[in-house]
């Protein structure tokens, strides 16, 4: 057959990355030129900036997930699964699928955008009693969980338990954290108005992070001002202190304090996905090593960019400088691997990657925000119209950006449910159910796999 014949291009990943890769091959090649897949558990890309505005019922789990199959001109073939390892040698990519069967994948150019998974240490207990929040479940879930813990300790006749339910502890001072814990509080603040047996100066959520300040990247005095409206909001932030250990009801901090509660949220950074260790290549920081055009030196037709690679910054004077793990970086490089993997597949030249940060935003729930665009701080509803504008531009579809905003409006004018769904009311979802960081093989398992095609379990 010929498809046989053309070039086989594979995408690893459905993040900003990897759809962002995706939609510039299909835009730029013609149908007969090569054949596109992408390999996702999920047939969506989630926005992730927007993900606290889940967990926190601003927004409903379906406006930021973005579907891949909803694009009339979509060609691209979808396995719904997750690549656990990659030889480079064999070109192949050994892909688990979502029903547990593993199977190998050859390519002749592959793209890889597995992104990051939590980055955790060797806590106690951590990834037994902390949630997560990288996945539109895990925000669904928290919310839940959060809105839970409310209505047990309302109908609770102890008064330990009552005040160990009302205590939420957020571990990460960087935007993720920063911006669940606001939003998570500003919902708690709210719902407490529903339950006139409660007391609402009961409610304590502590932030907590082992840096010394908060968001260093917004600089001291936008990153005093975010601390000064979390503080005002009655949010107790400790830095220079971590977790020493996690239990189902209380958390041990590294200053000695015991603090008791049933919700602990870990958002403490990332590392590059575990995929990256099974290609046995060079690595910067556990992320891959490339070059400025995103191509794996010594290997051909691999490329690699987003979180799991250390891609040079060359926006940057500094020798050695490579791109943050952002949403902003990921979107761009996508393109421009897009366009080297043509270039390399037409025999023409690759161009470097460079783009210089357009700045920061933080939205910290209400009216209340920080951002820092193109080096301008701005405080409270600008910035949140910048932040909000920012996000919104973002997102793919029109479609997508029509449920934000919608979404937006309606929780401005009539406000929050506060409806706990119960989907997964009777399933984990902790740390431990969610990354998968165990069901990635070792380059020679890797290597089995391709050389006899049995199942490796």
């Amino acid at each position: 057959m010929d498809t046989v014949t053309r070039p086989r291009i594979l995408v690893v990943g459905a993040g900003f990355a990897g759809v962002g890769c995706v939609r510039r091959l299909e835009r730029k090649l013609s149908p007969d030129e090569a054949d596109v897949t992408l390999v996702t558990p999920f047939s969506y890309q989630l926005y992730l900036p927007l993900l606290p505005q889940v967990a926190s019922g601003v927004l409903t789990p379906q406006s930021i997930a973005v579907s891949l199959r909803r694009s009339k001109k979509y060609r691209t073939r979808i396995i719904p699964g997750g690549a656990i390892g990659v030889d480079l040698q064999s070109k192949v990519c050994v892909v688990r699928t979502i029903t547990d069967r593993i199977v190998n994948e050859s390519y002749d150019y592959i793209v890889l955008a597995p992104g990051s998974v939590t980055r955790t240490f060797d806590i106690p207990g951590l990834v037994d009693h902390a949630f997560g929040m990288k996945t539109l479940a895990e925000a669904a879930y928290i919310r839940d969980h959060v809105i839970s813990q409310l209505d047990l300790a309302d109908a609770s006749q102890d008064p330990e338990e009552r005040a160990a339910r009302l205590q939420f502890v957020v571990v990460g001072g960087g935007y993720a954290g920063t911006e669940t814990a606001a939003c998570l509080q500003l919902l708690t603040h709210n719902a407490v108005k529903r339950y006139p047996r409660l007391d609402p100066s009961l409610i304590k959520w502590h932030l907590i992070d082992i840096a010394p300040k908060l968001m260093p990247e917004l600089g001291d005095k936008l990153g005093l001002s975010a601390q000064e409206v979390l503080r005002k909001r009655g949010i107790e932030i400790s830095l220079g202190v971590s977790i020493a250990k996690a239990g189902p009801e209380e958390v041990t901090f590294t200053d000695g304090r015991v603090i008791p509660t049933h919700t602990l949220i870990w958002t403490a950074g990332v590392v590059a996905s575990p995929l990256i260790a099974t290609l046995g290549a060079e690595t910067v920081r556990g992320r891959l090593a490339v070059n400025a055009e995103m191509n794996l030196p010594g290997h051909d037709g691999v490329f690699a960019l987003g979180d799991a690679a250390a891609v040079p910054d060359l926006a940057k004077d500094e020798d050695g400088s490579i791109c943050p793990p952002t949403a902003q970086h990921a979107m761009r490089q996508g393109g421009k691997v897009a366009d080297n993997v043509i270039a390399s597949l037409r025999g023409g030249p690759m161009s470097p990657y460079s783009h210089k940060d357009l700045g920061l935003v933080v939205d910290l729930g209400g009216k209340d925000a920080v951002s820092k665009p193109m080096g301008v701080p701005l405080r409270g509803v600008p910035a949140q119209a910048v932040a909000r504008g920012y996000h919104w531009s973002a997102l793919r579809t029109n479609v997508a950006k029509t449920r934000v905003l919608t979404n937006w409006m309606l929780n401005a004018v009539a406000g929050d449910d506060f409806v706990r769904t119960g989907f997964q009311s009777r399933k984990p979802a902790k740390l431990r159910d969610f990354e998968y960081v165990h069901a990635y093989l070792t380059p020679e398992e890797v290597r089995a796999q391709v050389a006899g095609g049995a199942q490796v379990e």
